[in-house]
């Protein structure tokens, strides 16, 4: 069975932080559909302005069904993460699978711009981009590079993007998948 994972874009994401978690997600066999939080398939990268055509828009993706898919990954950047939190939509999404037992998978900013206002961190070991933890105090901040604590995985910022891909990797398929795909892109 074909491991599933969506990535939710909005406008100002991290370009590392999105296209590196999808790029080894794929890399280990996943299918990963990414999707505009709006009506719009373009959707505009933070630093270098790189334009990214998504597979879908949010809408497209709810009314497709997202039940098979075993994980969802929330980049982060400003405007990024902020864009991300004022959408009801991905709200209800990472609601919905959060409560399913999928994988919330959010990095930077978004572990306490996006999770934090919808209780998602609540008692739950994370981290963030340094600083921003004091604004989600329901949380038990970790000053790790990538945390795991049950269906949450959060990570730290553009320099720790290929370990949170991994750490994504080892939880939706298996440790050896993510040894595999670290070992064949060099990552320490």
């Amino acid at each position: 069975m074909v491991k599933k994972a969506v990535c939710l874009l909005a406008d100002g994401f991290e370009d590392v932080e999105a296209i590196t978690p999808v790029d080894y997600l794929r890399r280990a066999g996943a299918e990963v559909t990414t999707v505009s939080i709006s009506n719009n398939l373009t959707v505009t990268s933070r630093w270098g302005g790189i334009k990214l055509i998504a597979d879908n828009t949010l809408a497209e993706f709810m009314l497709r069904g997202y039940s098979e898919y075993g994980a969802v990954i929330v980049p982060g950047g400003m405007p990024g993460a902020v864009n991300l939190a004022s959408s009801r939509e991905a709200s209800a999404l990472l609601c919905k699978m959060a409560a399913d037992g999928k994988l919330i998978c959010a990095i930077c900013a978004s572990p306490v711009m996006v999770l934090s206002p919808l209780g998602l961190l609540a008692g739950k070991k994370f981290t963030c981009y340094p600083g921003m933890e004091e604004k989600a105090p329901e949380g038990l901040w970790q000053d790790d590079r990538v945390v795991v604590d049950g269906n949450i995985i959060t990570s730290r910022a553009a320099g720790t993007a290929g370990e949170f891909a991994i750490a994504i990797i080892n939880e939706l398929f298996n440790e050896e998948a993510g040894k595999k795909i670290s070992g064949s892109v060099l990552l320490k």
